[in-house]
């Protein structure tokens, strides 16, 4: 089994922020801090290596960041595979890389070890984060053994959507309870931002 403690980590930023009017949305400030340092800050003890996925000329990030490996735009399908082959290469151990969202500032200081748990012993085995009734295609572990088959779909198949692939292989989800709140809520849109300051809190 894994150490999931040491997992290595994907950022998912390579949006296009259409609906924020472009820029980076995760570089604007939330409680005095970029999203990406919310976010940052939470994964962190969370994994091991962390990469940032982004297409947008990035400096003094905390972390690497790398480009799409396939060019075009071709959304967080191309992402998590370049977060897979950039590991592959790199030679990390273990199973399993963590996709996370780069816009996603209060994901859960549990967040991997409530993944592992989700992990079926079927092979290739994904699990996504569910919560608020809807599934967090983004926020998953992916086997590193599905790097190739990836690349195919993408490529030979001109797939885009996540479930789509996910759903051909053994895809688990983990449940956040109502109660739990919405430890998913992603920033979007400007309007998106006063929500998220209450939710932020004091």
């Amino acid at each position: 089994m894994t150490e999931f403690t040491k997992i290595p980590c994907l950022v998912l930023a390579g949006g296009q922020s259409r609906r924020m009017g472009g820029g980076d949305k995760f570089l604007k400030r939330l409680g005095g801090r970029s999203i990406l340092d919310h976010v940052l800050d939470t994964i962190e003890p969370q994994v091991g290596d962390i990469l940032i996925s982004s297409n947008s000329d990035l400096d003094e990030m905390r972390y690497p960041v790398v480009p799409d490996c396939l060019g075009g735009h071709l959304g967080p399908l191309a992402g998590i595979l370049t977060g897979l082959e950039y590991f592959l290469e790199k030679g990390d151990a273990g199973t399993h890389m963590l996709s996370i969202p780069a816009d996603a500032p209060f994901i859960p200081d549990n967040l991997v070890t409530r993944l592992q748990a989700g992990l079926s012993s079927s092979s290739p085995a994904i699990v996504m984060a569910y919560s608020k009734g809807r599934i967090h295609p983004v926020v998953a572990l992916w086997p590193f053994s599905l790097a190739g088959a990836l690349r195919k779909a993408i490529c030979k198949e001109d797939l885009r959507k996540i479930l789509v692939f996910a759903e051909r292989y053994s895809l688990s989800k983990v449940y956040w309870k109502e109660e739990e709140g919405d430890p998913f809520y992603n920033i979007n849109k400007p309007e998106d931002f006063s929500e998220a300051e209450k939710l932020l809190g004091p």
